[in-house]
């Protein structure tokens, strides 16, 4: 099939384009090069076309030239913090682009949409291990646009049929196995990069935000998906709704637990060297514990993580951190 990935240039999209190709689909990258990097679709070797979402005759171009029969959208801002003191940003980029794709997608009789979700819908946790029925009430603008984008694919599934599947992630980590692709933002915040930029000396240290947490080490846990993996469930997704499945939002995510600490543990334990570890207070709306029930996406989809150790997540990042850890010319 041929698939239009929105943001297929950054990081869990190009990694969804290299295994979209693995597969036998013919996956064309529609990118801004806002966060994502046109090096990354230089290395997978597939069609890249440079556009905006908020460029509405452009968007239509390209799907007029391409005719994709489905799209995944990728191309998001996800800074929690950012969104707090930018709304106006997240709102525009996350929701009215989201709803400029959409209309195009509908006007040139596009009907499957997989879509970017995120586990930030759910806010403040009511229970450790977060299951699709737990109460959506974000906190804080990225939350509250994602869960905005799902209200209208329900409203757009209802008055337009078109079918969805939204998978709510958890912390995607790790990289490509043979260092091709990997984690490359500006700026990071994900923990396992800043650690492993930490231990290449691309920055001095890191910093945990906490450390009286009611968890076994007293620092935050959370559950850590490999890329990959994220890439596969959105392959599924895609034969899902081919074989006539209905709009779905499942979450994505291991169902395991790991602390901040064990994974700074498991970054000197893979490379070798030690962190430089300070010790901070807890930041403002970070949950104890954020771990996923994806009991929904195992029993529709048959998904099955491959990466269901910590380990194995840092050596795939650790590979390309070693390679560099960066698209940009050094």
């Amino acid at each position: 099939m041929k698939v239009l990935v929105v943001g297929g240039a950054g990081y869990i999209g190009s990694h969804t384009v290299r295994l979209l190709q693995k597969e036998g689909h013919q996956p064309i990258i529609l990118d801004n090069l806002c966060a994502g990097h046109e090096e990354a679709a230089r290395r997978l070797k597939v069609p890249f076309e440079k556009g905006d979402l908020g460029d509405i005759p452009r968007v239509k171009g390209v799907l007029a030239d391409h005719r994709p029969e489905v799209v995944m959208h990728f191309a998001a801002f996800a800074l929690v913090g950012e969104s707090v003191t930018q709304p106006k940003k997240y709102y525009h980029n996350n929701v009215v682009s989201t709803l400029n794709l959409l209309d195009a997608m509908n006007d040139a009789g596009i009907k499957k949409f997989i879509f970017s979700s995120t586990c930030a819908t759910y806010g403040n946790p009511q229970r450790p291990a977060l299951d699709e029925t737990h109460p959506q009430k974000p906190i804080n603008p990225y939350g509250w646009s994602k869960w905005m984008v799902e209200q209208i694919l329900r409203d757009y599934d209802r008055a337009y049929e078109m079918k969805h599947v939204a998978l709510r992630y958890f912390n995607a980590a790790g990289g490509s196995p043979d260092g091709l692709i990997g984690e490359d933002h500006d700026p990071e915040t994900h923990l396992i990069p800043v650690a492993l930029q930490a231990v290449i000396g691309k920055r001095p240290g890191v910093t945990v935000f906490g450390t009286d947490y009611d968890t076994p080490d007293g620092t935050c846990v959370r559950d850590y998906i490999h890329v990959d993996d994220l890439a596969k469930a959105h392959i599924l997704a895609i034969e899902h709704l081919n074989g006539g499945g209905e709009s779905k939002m499942l979450n994505c995510g291991t169902g395991k637990g790991h602390s901040v600490k064990e994974v700074l543990d498991t970054v000197e334990r893979v490379t070798g060297r030690k962190l430089n570890v300070t010790y901070g207070p807890r930041r403002e709306g970070d949950p104890p514990v954020l771990v996923a029930v994806a009991d929904q996406i195992r029993t529709l989809f048959g998904w099955k993580p491959q990466y269901t150790e910590l380990e194995p997540i840092v050596r795939t990042a650790w590979t390309w951190f070693e390679k560099g850890g960066t698209y940009r010319p050094s």
